[in-house]
């Protein structure tokens, strides 16, 4: 980032102290990040839900889910290594531009009747390159926009905006949209997208290219990113918990739709009701980011991490032993709680030790590995599925989260 524009962000809020105010900008990011996460909410839940009317079997629609992740694994370091040598509110816009124009394509083609499942695999598959790229790049602008005291309520204030508009109300878009017709499960998403652009370029004024005192070749930023995160006592651990944990939860997610959702499945809920059971994960969710910066303040961060990690993994098995909705809504707004605070305190802490020339490069590397599990997550559990049955899958990734909640706490 500039130092004029720098300069300009850690000017003081006239009558407030310097440590309350997170600015004009991030709030304008924040409505960005908004607008974006609410289209992502609509594809993220309606994606699956057009997949339902062209086929039942849970191999294609582990697949689907596979897809959506597949583009971390290969690009995430690349990704990174963009976001460390371009301007990163350039790289947002352009990878927002570009979900924009692959989702009116995507719109045509539902309006079309031309929509296939090979198709719509490959729409959200490149629907995850332009994630890789907006979400590295609006995350490395956090900590150019706020003071480092306050990463903490930024992030929790992120991560609720972001689980508000992505679960609590897009899950529940998708389904009105679904109703109206598989076309709008695309189309607004994609309008969507260029207010964001809009709100970005008008809210967020300035250039946030990070600093390089040298010039270096891209392999050798990709290297210096992988060994950073390797090497770090403290990143280290808990990245590969975090990913062998990502990959347990999408082997588990890729198939919970078949268990809960339509004739035959265990609960048999219709596919309309479906968003809302995703939008109780909001309401926890936002309780979570409510209350993390207190309980940091009172607690050691780690220690508070690894507990709301712990605390997860056995509301795993309750669609399992008690298929109910009151006690799937209960166990899904707990998950919420728990996720969004230990995500919160990584996501910060993250932010304050990597230097800020580093951070798209660890994030990449980081998310590379956290995320690009999570493809062979799903397509695992597709497998195991076919062989062996959902509920076969839902026990097994409980017991591997567990496994890898407990790896960072081992000496």
């Amino acid at each position: 980032m500039t130092t004029t524009a720098r300069a300009e962000q850690d000017t003081p809020v006239a009558g407030a102290p310097e440590q309350t105010a997170l600015g004009r900008r991030f709030h304008a990011l924040l409505a960005t990040t908004g607008l974006a996460n609410l289209g992502d909410g609509i594809v993220q839940m309606g994606a699956p839900l057009v997949a339902l009317t062209l086929t039942r079997s849970p191999g294609q629609i582990a697949l689907l889910a596979a897809a959506t992740w597949l583009p971390w694994l290969v690009l995430g370091l690349v990704g990174g290594v963009v976001v460390d040598r371009t301007d990163r509110r350039t790289t947002q816009v352009v990878a927002l531009i570009a979900r924009a124009v692959l989702l009116a394509a995507g719109t045509w083609l539902a309006l079309t009747d031309a929509l296939t499942m090979p198709s719509l695999v490959l729409l959200v598959l490149a629907y995850g390159v332009t994630e890789v790229f907006a979400d590295l790049a609006q995350t490395s602008l956090v900590p150019d926009l706020v003071p480092r005291s306050r990463l903490q309520a930024a992030n929790g204030r992120v991560l609720a905006v972001q689980q508000v508009t992505n679960t609590f109300v897009g899950s529940p878009l998708a389904g009105v949209m679904l109703a109206l017709g598989s076309g709008w499960v695309f189309g607004v998403p994609a309008a969507m997208a260029v207010v964001a652009v809009v709100v970005l370029l008008r809210g967020v004024p300035g250039r946030y290219r990070a600093e390089r005192t040298e010039k270096t070749a891209a392999v050798a930023d990709v290297r210096e990113g992988i060994r950073y995160v390797v090497h770090h006592p403290v990143l280290r651990p808990f990245v590969i918990g975090g990913g062998l944990m990502n990959m347990a939860s999408t082997a588990y997610f890729a198939v919970f739709v078949l268990w809960v959702v339509g004739p035959g499945s265990r609960m048999e809920m219709q596919p309309a009701h479906f968003p809302l059971v995703t939008a109780v994960l909001a309401v926890g969710a936002v309780a979570g980011s409510l209350v993390t910066e207190r309980l940091v303040a009172r607690l050691p961060e780690l220690g508070v991490m690894y507990a709301c990690w712990f605390a997860a993994v056995p509301l795993l098995l309750v669609p399992v032993l008690w298929p109910t909705v009151p006690a799937l809504g209960a166990a899904v707004l707990l998950i919420g709680f728990t996720n969004t605070i230990g995500n919160t305190i990584s996501q910060s802490l993250r932010q304050r030790i990597v230097p800020r020339a580093l951070l798209g490069r660890t994030s990449g590397a980081g998310r590379t590995i956290a995320f690009g599990l999570m493809p062979v997550g799903a397509l695992l559990g597709g497998v195991v599925a076919e062989h062996a049955g959902i509920a076969a899958v839902l026990v097994g990734s409980t017991v591997v989260a567990a496994a890898a909640a407990a790896y960072p706490c081992s000496p």
